[in-house]
């Protein structure tokens, strides 16, 4: 995992494109809508000190997707969230990738709660929050324009610490 790059564009675009990639992150984005996601998320860098990283293949080199801490303003909570494109579904990623991001939240950011804000639907990712020791929380109501309800799955710093022990 590393911080988004100019040259992650061209996979991040086509990975906003695919309707099933993105049923739960917003629906499918045009170019100019995929280049306003990562742009978001790449100042996020700037502007708050952390955002979600870009997932590379070790074995090939690839952008498969991203993820990581992700708190915008009028977000219900301090996230670790996750998205892959398809062909990375399946291997893993999200569940490591979530779990190195959840440590380095707690330990780098200071965090005390640790979200997951998931789409009763989105059957995967309950699954990959189950498998980091997650619960559902509370509910919430995700800011303008998604205004989407989710369930913010999640743990304190405390059980996180614990289960890892």
């Amino acid at each position: 995992m590393r911080s988004p790059e100019p040259a992650d564009f061209e996979p991040w675009a086509a990975f906003c494109a695919d309707e099933e990639a993105a049923r739960y992150l917003g629906g499918a984005q045009d170019r100019i809508g995929a280049w306003r996601i990562m742009s978001t998320m790449a100042g996020a860098w700037m502007s708050r000190g952390f955002s979600m990283f870009s997932v590379v293949e070790k074995s090939t080199g690839r952008w498969v997707g991203r993820l990581g801490p992700w708190q915008p303003e009028g977000w219900p909570g301090t996230e670790v969230g996750w998205g892959l494109s398809r062909d990375a579904w399946g291997k893993g990623y999200a569940t490591e990738g979530a779990e190195a991001a959840i440590d380095w939240a707690f330990k780098t950011l200071g965090w005390t709660e640790v979200i997951h804000t998931i789409e009763a639907a989105n059957v995967n990712s309950q699954k990959v929050a189950e498998r980091l020791g997650s619960r559902i929380l509370r509910q919430a109501v995700l800011p303008a324009p998604i205004n989407v309800a989710v369930d913010c799955w999640g743990q304190s710093r405390e059980e996180w610490l614990a289960r890892k022990r």
